[in-house]
Parts: structure tokens; sequence; C-alpha cells
């Protein structure tokens, strides 16, 4: 089932030290998050797509998506970059379309299971880390009619899952004939699985997270008209009226490549979202403080090992780098 061509290497388990990219600094705040002459590690290199990473507290390892060749990988400290599960998100006849595969992963609030958004097979996941047991839909249609692609997925503290769905996975991307929703919306999953349309005027809906507090939703907008929008959540967990927070747009009209995608939160409320130019870096309020540039279209990102580690996937790479703040809720 793998479309897998590439040589993965990996360089923690062989000792070696490889950096690349480095941060820009917009504004003085910036130096409280990061040192500014730091440089991204290279863990791992070679992937077709790298997306979707997540820490794994129970065992101090990082699960992530390579979307095309339909594969989730396991990354952990001195130990070779290994096969986690596969096929990822697709588990029909091959070729299906150029990115098959698992896109944005979570953990469950209990920490045993991983949570997948699964390109091909136009659902969301849930299966136990330990292994014992299978893997069960927790959505894959709304008012009977399939899902384009589910993309990046968030539960929050109440156990509302809400998630994203573009129609990146696609065979034939919008114009494709299977598809059955003419919305390409933001869904919400409650506790006793029922599916909620919850936002359905984005074009290009991507990343989702939370703020520290879990009473805003934050969505990436991944079109030519590229921002980030911050809806208040309800005390039901349906999502209100949105707001723009970030209009990414004025940086690509500056030759910055790229648009917002996968984003995270700190535990002081500053957002770290891939877009133009690498990682982005946000105050609450959506200010610009500064950027991390990778030097290739980046993804996502995870916070890991004790919570000051950002994990990015970004194009061929696996990276990460120190921070001077932790992951909400970490």
């Amino acid at each position: 089932m793998s479309l897998l061509s590439a040589t993965i290497i990996t360089y923690s388990a062989v000792g070696q030290t490889k950096t690349i990219g480095k941060i820009i600094q917009n504004d003085p705040e910036l130096a409280k998050l990061l040192n500014i002459e730091d440089k991204l590690e290279v863990l791992g290199e070679g992937f077709e797509w790298s997306e979707g990473p997540v820490w794994i507290k129970d065992g101090n390892y990082l699960l992530f998506s390579d979307v095309p060749t339909n594969i989730i990988y396991k990354w952990k400290e001195g130990e070779k970059i290994t096969e986690f599960l596969n096929p990822s998100g697709y588990t029909g006849i091959m070729p299906y379309s150029n990115e098959p595969g698992s896109n944005g992963l979570t953990i469950s609030n209990d920490g045993k299971h991983l949570i997948a958004c699964e390109h091909g097979d136009r659902r969301v996941t849930k299966m136990p880390l330990g292994g014992k047991g299978g893997k069960f839909t927790l959505a894959d249609s709304w008012e009977g009619k399939r899902f384009n692609s589910p993309n990046d997925v968030v539960e929050s503290k109440s156990g509302q899952i809400y998630f994203t769905d573009p129609p990146y996975g696609l065979p034939d991307f919008v114009d494709d004939k299977s598809r059955e929703i003419e919305y390409f919306g933001v869904y919400r999953v409650s506790p006793n699985r029922k599916v909620t349309l919850e936002i359905k005027d984005l074009t290009r809906p991507n990343g989702v997270a939370l703020s520290a507090d879990h009473k805003t939703l934050y969505v990436a907008q991944s079109d030519v008209k590229a921002y980030i929008m911050s809806y208040p959540i309800n005390s039901d967990g349906g999502v209100g009226k949105g707001k723009l927070l970030f209009d990414a747009s004025y940086l690509n009209q500056q030759g910055l490549q790229g648009a917002p995608d996968g984003l995270k939160v700190d535990q002081n409320g500053n957002i770290f979202t891939t877009g133009p130019g690498g990682v982005l870096i946000l105050s609450p309020e959506g200010k610009l403080l500064g950027r991390i540039e990778t030097g290739a279209a980046t993804a996502n990102l995870a916070w890991g090992e004790n919570g000051s580690t950002l994990f990015i996937t970004a194009d061929m790479y696996l990276l990460k780098i120190k921070t001077k703040t932790k992951g909400a809720n970490f």
C-alpha cells in the first residue's frame, strides 16, 4: 500500500546534527519566546509531505503523517524513525489521489487513543495507542453525505472534537465527482457522536487549534486569501460568530511563500502557526512577533518533550527547536 520511494534519513539515531533555517524578529516580544540566534535541528528527512505531528507523553515519542505515502511515522530520541501505521488513511486499492494518507493527528483526552483525519477513507478515526483493540470511525458523514477529506482535528476538555474538511485529499480536488457536500466545512463531533456543521463560509479551512482556556477555536484558511479566524465556543460546544485574527496575505505580497496551515497555542495564548515563510508567531491579539524561517513549505507543528520543544513538519523534513515558552495545557 505504501508509495514510499525516498530514503528516510534519521539524524538523531546516528549522532549527527544538521541545522537549517533562522529566526526573523518583528517585535522585541519575540525574544521572550525564542532564542533569536537559534536554528532548527533536522531530525529526519526524505519524506514526501510530512504533516500532523503529535507528542505521546506516555512513551516520550512523536507521531507524524507522511500524507502521500499513506504512512504514520514514529520518532523517538536516539532511535531511527520507523513506521507506526501503514496504511494510515486509505485502505482501498491504490492509486487514489496524491494525498491518500492521514493528515492531522491528536491525542484523546485520556491520553490513550490516537485521533486521525484520514484523507483517503474520508473520515475521522480513533484507535488505541497500546495496540490492543482496533480502529473505529468517529465520523465519516454529515446528514448522510460523505466528507471530502478531513484534514486537521482537535479535542476540547469537554470532549468536543472539531475538524476541518477541505478538498485536498480528493483525486480531483474541488471538481471531484465523488464530492457529496457543497461546503468545505468545520465540523464538531459531540461526545455522543452527533456531527454538526459549525462553519460553512470558509473556502479552504485547514488547521485548527484551541485557546489555552478552550473558549476559542482558531481556524486557518489556506486559500488565495490566507488568514486565521477565531471563533467563540459556546457552553454547549457550538461555535459562535467568527472574527479575523490575522491576515497573512500581505506576507505573500512581500514574496513569502505558503499559507496558514497547522497551528498551536502556548500557555500564554501566543499562537504558533505555519504560514508564509515558515512558522509565524502571533500574540493573543494577532500581532506578528516574528517567524521561524524553515526554508521549505511548512505544514504543521506540535509541542513535545517537556512542553517547551516545538516539533515542525516542513515538506521533506521533521524539525525541532527549543523555546522559552510551553505548550498550552501540556
